[in-house]
């Protein structure tokens, strides 16, 4: 399919086409809720933890004997109906991450990148070249372009002017190619992708 190809003044510069296996698949929830979720795991530190019986401070010895008090039996102070006793069944130190094979996660993405196609909300500019490293400048082009939130996607290496004039905006997200992921296309509004990054994903997903 061919798309226009715009500045960041919205003007008309050219066309690309967009290959259909990764722009235009059939687009599945399914796969893309399994990524989100893979991804998310995988952030996750696991460092929440409680103190074990071995670990807790409190004496070793028996509270009180055994028979003829008419109380239930008791070996710890450090048990944990009482008082300053560990937390039973506590978070323990773990990993979160979980596999999801490959082919799953690229097909994720291809639906994600054909999700925002579909929708309208895929745009494509020459390059993230603004002429200005200035962050008031980068604003108000994108208030102009009505971009309420917007993943900006370059080739390998991202526009270091661009990246200064984003670094304070909020709704403004810039990443090379290769850090494309289903999480961030479908946390924002607008799709943004230079030419060169629609040729490397392409080559990379095809």
């Amino acid at each position: 399919m061919k798309v226009d190809v715009i500045d960041f003044k919205a003007k008309r510069v050219g066309e690309i086409e967009l290959a259909d296996e990764v722009f235009g698949v059939p687009v599945r929830p399914d796969l893309m809720h399994r990524t989100v979720r893979w991804q998310l795991a995988k952030r996750r530190a696991g460092t929440h933890k409680t103190k074990s019986v071995a670990e807790t401070r409190g004496s070793t010895r028996k509270p009180f004997k055994q028979k003829g008090t008419g109380r239930a039996r008791a070996g710890s102070r450090r048990a944990p109906h009482h008082r300053g006793g560990v937390a039973i069944f506590g978070p323990v130190l773990r990993d979160h991450a979980h596999k999801l094979p490959k082919k799953v996660r690229k097909l994720a993405l291809k639906s994600a990148l054909s999700a925002k196609q579909a929708d309208g909300k895929l745009l494509i500019v020459e390059s993230l070249d603004l002429g200005s490293a200035k962050t008031r400048v980068l604003a108000n082009r994108i208030a102009r372009l009505g971009w309420s939130s917007a993943l900006v996607i370059d080739g390998d290496e991202v526009d270091a002017g661009f990246v200064q004039a984003a670094r304070n905006l909020t709704e403004v997200q810039v990443l090379p190619q290769l850090g494309a992921n289903v999480y961030d296309i479908l946390r924002r509004d607008h799709l943004v992708l230079t030419r060169s990054a629609v040729e490397s994903l392409q080559a990379r997903l095809a």
